[in-house]
């Protein structure tokens, strides 16, 4: 099939790519000039494993295709994916700009058959109002159908994901649209959940809402484990036993952060307020995550009794291993206060090196500790797993360890004299 998508960012590239893998042909297209002249000369704009494989491979069967003249493209192209960004606003709103900016082109540019398959994470009731609002300004209802496929991609397996679906979520008005991404998708193995495009909309939602409970539930139960003394990963081991739990999920740590779970919770915190509900659990999820990174610098507060002119390193910038993304990153926040209370921080991160911070960010991870008088892991990478805890203590002024992802052996750190700070660890 002959396929645009609109929007080349993380979820429009590794959509285009896919898809593009699978046979159709994509043509990615963006107002940003810069951005497609990158993408065409083989720069990719964001970090995801697999990704730029995926795309060099498809421009040379010349299945994928980069370009900003967008009402060209969409004129040649019968399906149509909508993946441009819709960013949360501080009340949970949603900024609509840029899907206003598509419609207005649509509006330009259909003369024959659409299927607009919106992939962008929409408030409930925004794919209904997109239908209307595009009769509304001229558009013959038999010329479009709109269709709401959420995504479900994790940051750093996003590829894999898209290719391994655990569900396709469709939500449509017509039997047609619906055989339509059937088709597209047929090489994917995966169950369809057919819905309402509201019902979509709120399939996304709920998906993200329920995985962010299950962190922030844990980051409770730690903090009562931590009171009596008890072991964490071993509750959180027996919960993920049980089948109707599952072990995804359950590690206590910093809190979640990232470009989805918050804003999609502070969204659907505001769709429900909408309608007059107060969602408490919601809101709940929301205050624990947002207190999570006070606790641990109280407890580091404790260890050195004043922060101010502290040496404190902080490994770990991205929000999560196996991306550059830093959007709402735990590790963000945790800087924010540490500067707050005078601190000097150094920083490493695999992928990610530069901050908007007064941070010194050093391109090795032993350098970035050198006379530092705590150290935090506040991002779970590979690479801390298997670290020199000799040579870590060897080159700190002190002897602090804050395990802000649980993944270190509190016993192997303790051996070699470094104080181990875990989430309810023992």
């Amino acid at each position: 099939m002959k396929i645009c998508v609109i929007g080349t960012g993380y979820v429009g590239l590794t959509t285009g790519a896919v898809l593009a893998d699978l046979g159709h042909e994509i043509y990615c297209v963006d107002k940003n000039k810069s951005k497609i002249e990158k993408l065409i000369k083989g720069d990719i704009p964001i970090y995801e494993p697999g990704l730029k494989e995926l795309i060099v491979r498809n421009k040379k069967r010349r299945l994928l295709h980069f370009s900003t003249d967008i009402q060209s493209v969409i004129k040649e192209c019968p399906i149509l994916y909508i993946t441009v960004g819709t960013p949360t606003n501080e009340d949970g709103s949603q900024n609509l700009t840029a899907l206003n900016e598509v419609i207005d082109t649509l509006v330009q540019t259909i003369t024959s058959h659409k299927t607009v398959i919106i992939k962008s994470t929409v408030l409930p009731g925004t794919n209904e109002w997109i239908h209307q609002t595009l009769i509304e300004k001229g558009i013959d209802s038999r010329l479009f159908d709109v269709v709401s496929n959420p995504e479900f991609l994790r940051e750093g397996n996003a590829v894999f994901d898209m290719m391994n679906p655990d569900k396709i979520v469709v939500g449509g008005k017509s039997p047609q649209s619906m055989k339509i991404i059937k088709t597209l998708y047929e090489k994917l193995d995966a169950p369809f959940i057919l819905t309402s495009l509201t019902g979509a909309e709120m399939i996304k939602y709920a998906n993200n809402a329920l995985l962010a409970t299950k962190i922030s539930f844990m980051n409770e139960i730690a903090r009562i484990c931590d009171a009596y003394n008890v072991e964490v990963t071993q509750i959180a081991k027996a919960l993920g036993t049980d089948t109707r739990i599952g072990p995804y999920f359950l590690n206590a740590g910093l809190g979640y952060g990232g470009s989805c779970f918050p804003k999609d919770i502070r969204a659907l915190e505001y769709a429900a307020k909408q309608k007059n509900i107060d969602p408490e659990m919601l809101k709940a999820v929301q205050n624990i995550n947002d207190s999570q990174i006070d606790l641990y610098i109280d407890k580091l507060t404790n260890k050195l009794t004043n922060l101010d002119g502290k040496k404190i390193t902080v490994w770990g910038l991205a929000f999560k291993p196996d991306t550059d993304d830093i959007r709402e990153s735990r590790s963000l926040l945790l800087i924010e206060k540490l500067l707050e209370r005078g601190t000097e921080v150094h920083a490493y991160d695999p992928i990610v090196h530069s901050f908007e911070h007064a941070i010194t960010i050093h391109q090795d991870m032993y350098d970035a500790i050198k006379g530092a008088d705590a150290l935090i892991i506040a991002t779970e990478w590979n690479q801390f797993k298997t670290v020199d805890w000799k040579m870590v203590h060897d080159l700190m002024k002190g002897n602090i360890l804050v395990d802000g992802r649980n993944i270190i052996d509190p016993k192997t750190v303790r051996n070699h004299q470094l104080q181990y700070i875990g989430v309810a660890r023992q």
